[in-house]
């Protein structure tokens, strides 16, 4: 999603920085922010990770009239660059300076008790993926795949849209409505699905408050919409009048781009049986291992007896 840019500076002062006081790659539970002096030689070269605020695949006003160039200066260049921006402070000099944003954004909603950092990862993680959802002559019907799985799992294209409609509309004050594709995981300690079928895999519609999304729960997000109120005000002022439901009509009709979806939706097929082989070969060697490990038992044959027996 938003790049990682490496960006070179000569450090001569000393510097102070936050650093978790457990790694973040095991638990996260009661992490604390403590406060380490960091020393470096002087005239060192130092390289210092951040993301970068990724401009629209295409011009700030090619989505008009549907979206107006106005909107996206607004949206694109005064939240979406806040929310990035204040990641960057929140993880320089911290264990996540050097990780993707895919992997700020799970570690740091810790399962539910989100960190400080979890909100503008996030935002930037979505903003982007919203932006990329959408094209200049948008909207209309998917085909191959995509189009076969949405009339398996909805019944038809139009009930899909009906649901993803629905699904927005009533999200409650801020958040997001996904298309998401579920590998049928279920995140328990004493429940396993190892051999889901092509059946369990399916595509679902789900929403989210403020900036959760659907990769905090495991699944593969396809499209997004954006249900915060700028992201149409500007193009649906009406007093008093509730514009949400034509934005999201808009949205679906004009905006979409069902060419990004489809190539998404090939990459989470593609990552899930991947992940599948992995948890296949590692349960093996973990049964390999406590086969190894038990002691070769004794066997006793009746009715044979040893030469001492004999004498």
């Amino acid at each position: 999603m938003v790049a990682a840019a490496a960006t070179a500076t000569t450090a001569n002062p000393l510097t102070c920085s936050l650093f978790p006081s457990q790694g973040l790659r095991g638990t996260t539970s009661g992490l604390q922010w403590t406060k380490r002096q960091c020393t470096r030689k002087a005239s060192a070269l130092t390289v210092t990770a951040k993301f970068e605020l990724k401009p629209p695949p295409y011009p700030m006003n090619a989505l008009e009239p549907q979206m107006s160039k106005d909107t996206f200066e607004y949206h694109w260049g005064k939240h979406h660059r806040a929310y990035v921006n204040n990641l960057n402070k929140q993880i320089e000099g911290t264990e996540l300076d050097d990780m993707s944003l895919d992997d700020v954004v799970l570690i740091t909603y810790n399962k539910g008790d989100p960190l400080p950092a979890f909100n503008n990862a996030a935002q930037a993680w979505n903003h982007e993926f919203f932006w990329e959802s959408m094209k200049p002559g948008g909207g209309g019907k998917p085909s191959g795949e995509l189009l076969q799985l949405m009339e398996r799992d909805f019944g038809s294209f139009d009930k899909f849209v009906e649901e993803f409609k629905s699904a927005a509309a009533t999200q409650f004050g801020s958040g997001w409505a996904w298309l998401i594709y579920k590998a049928n995981r279920l995140d328990v300690g004493n429940a396993v699905n190892p051999c889901p079928s092509e059946e369990d895999k399916k595509l679902v519609v789900v929403k989210s408050p403020n900036a959760v999304n659907p990769l905090v729960w495991d699944y593969y997000p396809l499209l997004t919409i954006d249900v915060w109120e700028h992201a149409y005000y500007l193009d649906f002022q009406v007093m008093f009048i509730n514009r949400r439901p034509d934005y999201i009509s808009i949205f679906m009709e004009r905006l979409v781009s069902w060419d990004a979806v489809s190539a998404r939706l090939e990459v989470a097929r593609a990552r899930a049986a991947e992940r599948e082989i992995e948890e296949a070969r590692k349960r093996k060697e973990e049964e390999e291992g406590n086969f190894a490990d038990k002691e070769p038992a004794e066997i006793f044959i009746d009715g044979v007896a040893d030469d001492s027996e004999t004498d």
